[in-house]
């Protein structure tokens, strides 16, 4: 097959679809690597090392777009990037189409198979292609909290942690999954009085037991969560419904609660958001302010770690793209339900069930497009 990754072009992302090694592997395996050229340079990954790896480095997205047979990236493609694909074409990356709807009808209109990191499944039940940006985006919600407290951000001029004499910040976590743990980990960590927030019982024990007396539980309900919400001096909005919109959990009236120059950082904003006046925000301008509270809402947080982010996402996505590759989409899909669960668009349809009724569009359930 021919595979080829392009330079993400979303506003301050830097991360890349294949590393040098997954090209290498690729390669192994028989198949040709084209990689536009500059693509990896966010991740000090050079041209010369994807042209050791086995990869033809070539001039444009363009060339990649209409010689690859599937194009492998990070982030959903943009609009001049969907205008790109064709039919049959394999598109292998993030969507997060349930808050889009404008990406959705380009893609349909594509006719191409897009697959979604976001929506395979794992034989646990868990989201192994999203895990490690979740661990990562929970990790830099709460460095990205402690900047926006800091006064000359517009926060409350909190320290986290505190120091002997003077008590740390308020941290609520809401969602005790792969995001809320890592938030609350680092929270902890540097001495945050931090308290998680969840509805699954099994969560609040697990996350009780880990964390013992370094940080609280409470099951989220209306009350507890506005207690939380107005005495908190920062707020991790951590919510995942897989492939759906996220709910919005904090409500504008909420906000009037709060202390002024609070942050609220909402890791769900790539599903939409789960506090009811975020809108998504860049690295180049990442905070705003709604009734003194500081929202942090950027919609790729780990693009600013762009190594670290890189390499972990290539860890998990490699073994499924060479299957892809190996075998074709639909032997890949057909073997292998949990790979199956990403297929969200396919020859024109949504085979995503929560996207679909998000976006009050027909379902086709992905079995159909298997032949």
């Amino acid at each position: 097959m021919i595979v080829g990754t392009v330079k993400e072009i979303k506003n301050h992302e830097y991360r890349v679809g294949l590393t040098p090694e997954s090209v290498h592997e690729l390669t192994a395996h028989g198949h040709t690597v084209l990689v536009e050229t500059g693509a990896g340079e966010g991740i000090g990954a050079h041209d010369a090392l994807y042209e050791k790896a086995g990869a033809q480095i070539v001039a444009t997205a363009e060339e990649v777009f209409a010689t690859a047979e599937m194009v492998v990236k990070v982030k959903e493609p943009q609009p001049t990037e969907r205008a790109m694909l064709r039919p049959g074409q394999i598109l292998y990356t993030y969507l997060h189409l349930a808050p889009d709807p404008g990406q959705t009808r380009d893609l349909i209109a594509s006719g191409a198979v897009c697959i979604a990191y976001e929506t395979v499944t794992d034989a646990a039940g868990g989201l192994p292609l999203l895990k490690p940006m979740s661990q990562v985006a929970g990790r830099m919600a709460i460095q990205a909290g402690a900047t926006a407290l800091e006064k000359a951000h517009g926060g409350r001029g909190v320290l986290l942690g505190g120091v002997p004499g003077v008590l740390p910040a308020k941290v609520a976590v809401i969602g005790g999954g792969v995001v809320g743990f890592n938030a609350a980990q680092m929270a902890a960590g540097l001495g945050a009085d931090v308290t998680i927030l969840d509805r699954n019982p099994e969560v609040l024990e697990r996350l009780g037991m880990y964390f013992e007396a370094r940080a609280k539980t409470r099951f989220s309900n209306r009350a507890n969560l506005a207690e939380c919400v107005a005495d908190a001096d920062l707020v991790i909005g951590a919510v995942l419904i897989p492939g759906a919109a996220a709910p919005k959990l904090v409500s504008a009236d909420m906000l009037k609660t709060m202390k002024k120059g609070a942050v609220l950082v909402d890791v769900a904003i790539d599903q939409g958001g789960c506090f009811e006046t975020s809108h998504a925000t860049t690295h180049a301008d990442p905070t705003y302010v709604v009734d003194g509270i500081v929202h942090y809402c950027v919609a790729n947080m780990p693009g600013a770690v762009a190594r670290t982010s890189t390499y972990a996402l290539n860890n998990v996505t490699l073994p499924h793209a060479l299957r892809i590759a190996d075998r074709g989409w639909r032997e890949a899909l057909r073997r292998d339900p949990h790979l199956r669960a990403g297929l969200n668009v396919w020859d024109g349809k949504v085979t995503y069930e929560a996207v679909a009724r998000d976006l009050d569009l027909p379902w086709t359930p992905a079995e159909e497009a298997l032949g």
